[in-house]
């Protein structure tokens, strides 16, 4: 079973990211209500990042006891530790560094200098997964690509297909860096609440076309087994 799609639209992307972060940080107050942890996949990108700022700034957030809390990617880059491009280090300094958040709740992807390829990162990924016996993840964030991707799941690409894993190896991402490491869609629509959060005029087309069910998108796949929720701005759903 798969929830329906709602869409809930804001001004801007300031707006987006703002509400995301009380949604975010409500989302885990009230698993925590009916379950001993909680478990969520952050996303990167610029409303993304921004969302993660937005919840170390709030209030809410000196409400949830963090020991609680599992953060893990729906992808990474496969590039060195501390590279500015890989997602977890702009996590890290938007939110999860301000949290009493221990560093064994944090779920990084490998790194290229800790091992020899990308199949063994994503292999090394998908163990984490089953060691931790998450059965659903709680709230999986993504962002979405000007060509309809989310995490590093690509229009056209072999690993929009691949089936029968939590985690893969992606190469040759048509956005660089081309070595990436990324949570299946299977893994995606495993989750109870999938969130896709997108701004801009130049999301619009796209934004268009996966809402009306355009399934060469990826983004247009995913769903969460009890919500589904675009989060948009005004100019992101322009062409609706």
């Amino acid at each position: 079973m798969t929830a329906p799609t709602r869409v809930v639209v804001h001004t801007d992307a300031v707006a987006v990211a703002e509400a995301t972060a009380a949604r975010l940080l409500l989302a885990i107050i009230d698993t925590l209500t009916v379950q001993d942890r909680a478990d969520v996949v952050l996303t990167g990108g610029t409303v993304g990042i921004a969302t993660l700022e937005s919840a170390a700034a709030s209030p809410l957030a000196r409400q949830i006891d963090w020991t609680s809390v599992h953060a893990w990617w729906g992808d990474e880059r496969f590039v060195p530790a501390g590279d500015p491009d890989r997602n977890e280090g702009q996590a890290q300094a938007a939110l999860l560094g301000s949290l009493p958040l221990p560093e064994e709740n944090i779920h990084r992807m490998g790194a290229s200098d800790a091992f020899g390829s990308v199949e063994e990162a994503a292999t090394a990924y998908a163990d984490q997964i089953a060691s931790a016996g998450v059965p659903a993840w709680d709230v999986l964030m993504l962002g979405m690509g000007p060509d309809g991707h989310v995490a590093s799941l690509f229009p056209g690409h072999p690993g929009y297909e691949v089936r029968g894993v939590e985690a893969l190896p992606v190469h040759d991402s048509p956005k660089p860096p081309p070595t990436r490491v990324s949570l299946s869609l299977e893994s995606i629509r495993r989750a109870k609440r999938v969130w896709v959060v997108a701004a801009g005029a130049a999301k619009a087309d796209v934004v268009a076309r996966a809402l009306h069910g355009d399934l060469s998108l990826p983004a247009a796949a995913v769903r969460g087994s009890a919500e589904t929720l675009w989060l948009v701005d005004a100019e992101a759903v322009a062409k609706v």
